[in-house]
């Protein structure tokens, strides 16, 4: 197997005059190759292709090379796509083109007619080219570009949007919503944010939670593409003076991809919130939710029971429908019958019955858990528990054998057990049905190519509770940096974090007294369950996110 040092030469990259510093054993001593690249002899990228093949690989890691933007640039997005190809350097005149398959004559030949230049293949991993045609080929540039030129276009009419779909493939209104949404799902944005100013349209995406604004769409086509969403939304268009809901499909990559759409008047125009409903959610295991092991084995004690009361409680966004939608494939079997009420159904799951509350017909979640009663279920899953009436049917409901399970809006799981007794609950009702109740937010997990030791004092550890004086010792914690996998954020993906508290004889005792939540949360913490900070506090230890994130989404 040649060396490093060996290949650097026998491709003109290491020049004889430098032999003389590599002698002997340093001749494969890849810390001094480095140095060599380090004083500018040897370029990165040829240090790791001959990295690459020294190792007998076939691939050159894409991650780790410095891609040139000039090269990107050379061939258009759709050809690169097409063909699966990127142009990411140059040696000499050539164009260094990144490749799955070497031997594609067809995109060798695309790609020198299209650049102009000499072409030299590089093999790559078929991940690392998708991620870098994801991260390289954004519609942000062409979303600029159409963005320009239809400012300096009159205003655009309602009427465009109201044409075919077929017809519409070259209107730049369409263009434009279709750019927004692709580029929102290659981001793995979970939200769309189109906000009508004074002089322009904010565009936002959220992205792992936090939300980032885009290029700002003119004033004057605000207009014509809400009244395309709508239309994709089957949404009323004239109607602009209350809000609306509705839901799209949209096709991403070769997956069918919905999208619940919202609309909401305010003094600037219609508000349109999409959130991007990716059904690979469904097929999550619970593991994939990173409970800890105490939790875990709390959390399959519950939903292992044939009747009783399930809650996961949390604000909108923290991921209580995926928990639940995890847990349902966990106990949906070909013998059990399942039935969900939900308002509105998020995710479409094959042998669920699914129901959808629709208030005008009459079918609220009240009327619609009281006649599924009488279908026969097994497991109810309700999307929400709002009032009273709802409240006690499902209470009724786990306590005549039925697995029940839901949402609640609470801050943490002991509030849980107050909430249902301000709807008018009768506490001893609460205490026997209630089995327990998970809270959970979603905090960003770190990058794992980027993350770097962080420095903290004990002092500072020590205020946040995260180490205390009986038990000194720190564990190593990790920080974000930023690089290009992550976009420069540190982050990359969300991990949730979990407060999973078992409805024990003690605290169904406290919940027939009226005991507060604060009461209830210190007799839960004796008996083992961990805050949501605590959860935070160990998946910090376990490198999975920053003592920072974990400040920012628990109080």
């Amino acid at each position: 197997m040649a060396t490093l040092s060996e290949i650097l030469i026998l491709n003109g990259a290491l020049p004889i005059e430098h032999l003389d510093t590599l002698t002997g054993d340093e001749m494969v001593d890849e810390k001094n190759i480095r140095s060599l690249v380090d004083r500018g002899v040897v370029s990165e990228a040829q240090f790791i292709t001959a990295r690459a093949a020294s190792n007998n690989s076939k691939t050159v890691p894409l991650t780790d090379y410095p891609v040139d933007g000039t090269a990107v640039s050379m061939l258009p997005a759709a050809l690169c796509r097409r063909h699966s190809v990127l142009g990411i350097g140059f040696e000499g005149d050539a164009l260094v083109l990144a490749m799955v398959n070497p031997a594609n004559v067809l995109a060798l030949d695309d790609a020198r007619a299209s650049s102009g230049r000499v072409i030299k293949p590089l093999q790559v991993d078929e991940r690392d080219l998708a991620s870098a045609l994801d991260r390289y080929l954004r519609a942000d540039d062409e979303l600029n570009d159409l963005t320009s030129s239809l400012e300096q276009e009159a205003s655009v009419t309602e009427t465009q949007a109201d044409l075919s779909d077929g017809a519409l493939d070259d209107v730049p209104i369409v263009r434009f919503v279709n750019l927004l949404v692709s580029q929102a799902i290659q981001d793995h944005a979970s939200d769309i944010h189109i906000e009508p100013g004074e002089h322009e349209v904010r565009v936002r995406y959220r992205i792992d939670g936090v939300l980032h604004e885009m290029t700002p769409a003119p004033k004057n086509i605000q207009n014509g593409v809400i009244s395309r969403l709508k239309i994709m939304s089957d949404i009323d268009i004239a109607e602009r003076r209350k809000p609306q809901d509705g839901r799209m499909s949209v096709r991403h990559g070769g997956r069918q991809i919905d999208l619940r759409v919202a609309t909401l008047p305010t003094v600037w125009g219609e508000k349109v919130v999409m959130r991007i409903l990716d059904n690979t959610n469904t097929s999550m295991t619970l593991k994939d939710l990173n409970l800890l092991d105490r939790n875990f084995e709390a959390y399959q004690a519950s939903y292992s029971k044939p009747y009783g009361m399930i809650l996961v409680t949390g604000p909108t966004g923290s991921g209580k429908s995926t928990t639940l939608y995890t847990t349902l494939n966990a106990v949906a079997k070909p013998e059990i019958n399942v039935i969900t009420v939900e308002d509105p159904v998020e995710y479409r799951m094959p042998g669920i019955n699914q129901v959808q509350v629709n208030p005008k017909a009459g079918l609220t979640f009240a009327s619609a858990l009281r006649s599924i009663l009488r279908s026969d279920p097994d497991v109810v899953l309700l999307g929400e528990i709002r009032d009273h009436e709802t409240a006690q049917i499902a209470i009724e409901a786990s306590l005549t054998g039925h697995l029940v399970l839901s949402t609640l809006h609470t801050n943490d799981a002991p509030s849980a057990v107050v909430r249902l007794t301000e709807m008018d609950i009768e506490p001893f009702l609460v205490g026997s049905a209630l089995d327990s109740v998970v809270a959970q937010r979603l905090a960003r997990r770190l990058c794992d190519r980027c993350k770097a030791p962080a420095e903290h004092t004990f002092e500072h550890l020590r205020d946040l509770r995260f180490v205390n004086d009986w038990n000194p010792d720190v564990p190593e914690i990790f920080m974000p940096v930023g690089c290009a996998v992550c976009s420069n954020t540190g982050y990359r993906g969300r991990i949730a974090l979990h407060e999973v508290m078992t409805v024990t004889e003690e605290i169904e005792r406290l919940a027939v007294s009226r005991a507060s939540s604060a009461e209830i949360s210190r007799v839960a913490q004796d008996q083992g369950m961990l805050t949501l900070r605590q959860d935070g506090w160990e998946k910090v230890k376990l490198g999975l996110t920053s003592v920072e994130e974990i400040l920012r989404v628990v109080a």
